[in-house]
């Protein structure tokens, strides 16, 4: 691995350990974690107390790949719909978003505007 790779890796680890100093999840307001890949986008409700992933989705599942169309912030959105509908049928409405070491811009913003819109409050 070359210098600069580590350090860019590092420089995540840190940026990812300060934005999760800050944000765990309960039952009633579980935290709502973002992994993104360069071809798909993934999101799911964890309980940190009891270690429990309440709901999850991702650009990959049947019902969001069907009905998505168009950029990956599209598809984002999409996503951002659908864990909102299944987080709202669990009974959660309120949820701490964790971006986890991405900046909040682009799928991201994307993904949690699309949540909120759907009802979410965070």
């Amino acid at each position: 691995m070359q210098r600069s790779q580590k350090l860019l890796q590092a420089r995540r680890l840190r940026r990812q350990r300060r934005v999760r100093k800050s944000t765990r999840g309960t039952g009633e307001r579980p935290r709502l974690s973002v992994h993104r890949s360069n071809k798909a986008i993934y999101v799911q409700a964890v309980d940190d107390l009891t270690g429990v992933t309440l709901a999850a989705s991702s650009s990959l599942d049947k019902a969001v790949r069907d009905s998505a169309t168009g950029t990956k912030t599209d598809v984002a959105k999409k996503v951002g719909e659908d864990i909102a509908r299944r987080l709202t049928e669990a009974g959660v409405t309120k949820v701490v978003f964790d971006r986890g070491w991405y900046k909040f811009h682009g799928r991201v913003k994307a993904l949690a505007d699309a949540a909120r819109e759907s009802g979410l409050q965070f």
